[in-house]
């Protein structure tokens, strides 16, 4: 349970890091997903640099997750 918290709070934290990053404006609640999806994907990706380098690779895991996230919405969905 507490595993889902962490991911959680380190995915909205990525989420406004990441949007802010990269330029894209989006609600709150989509900032906060976009972060906790970008969290999982980035931090089980980065799981092995995890167990090296502590909590900071999974930060750095998250950011890069919605890094991808961002860029695969500004492609695909926001047609602005």
């Amino acid at each position: 349970m507490g595993v889902i918290v962490y991911w959680i709070i380190i995915g909205a934290a990525a989420g406004y890091v990441g949007t802010r990053l990269l330029k894209i404006d989006l609600p709150l609640p989509q900032t906060i997903a976009l972060g906790i999806v970008g969290a999982l994907i980035g931090g089980l990706a980065l799981r092995v640099l995890l167990a090296v380098l502590g909590v900071a690779a999974g930060f750095i895991g998250a950011i890069l997750g919605v890094a991808l996230l961002v860029f695969l919405y500004k492609k695909y969905i926001d047609k602005s």
